[in-house]
């Protein structure tokens, strides 16, 4: 049913010409996590933090030079959607009551990527309203 005199009107109302997809936010997030300030500050993280090397055996020390090499080719493999991690380097770490606790190491490029990424997503994170509201217990410290 058509309130009189709106048969034929263009609505004025301000509905989207074209609805955002999931694919469009991930784009965007992920232009966002390749941009240049984004990974020279992942880029300071990860060297600052060291770390022991990956299975392909490349020290932080390294990951610059191999970047300015690379970095086109990992940055359009990211945007793509191809980008594909290396395997994590398998260490025993021994505890002190005998046993053993397994940790992985995964490459600096892919410890980068994390950083960078995780960067982004913090940013995300706050913006994102809370479904508590303003619940004041939540805001004390205990």
């Amino acid at each position: 049913m058509n309130p009189q005199g709106t048969e034929g009107v263009p609505s004025l109302s301000p509905a989207r010409t074209r609805e955002t997809t999931r694919e469009d936010h991930l784009t965007h997030l992920m232009e966002q996590v390749v941009e240049r300030d984004n990974m020279t500050q992942a880029l300071y993280r990860v060297e600052s933090n060291k770390g022991a090397p990956g299975i392909d055996g490349m020290e932080t020390k390294s990951l610059l030079p191999f970047l300015k090499e690379r970095w086109p080719e990992i940055k359009q493999q990211l945007l793509d959607g191809t980008y594909q991690p290396k395997p994590v380097r398998r260490v025993e770490i021994p505890k002190p009551d005998g046993g053993v606790r397994l940790l992985g190491i995964p490459t600096v490029l892919d410890r980068l990527i994390q950083q960078a990424l995780s960067q982004i997503l913090a940013i995300a994170d706050k913006k994102i309203p809370s479904s508590r509201g303003n619940d004041k217990r939540l805001l004390c410290k205990k």
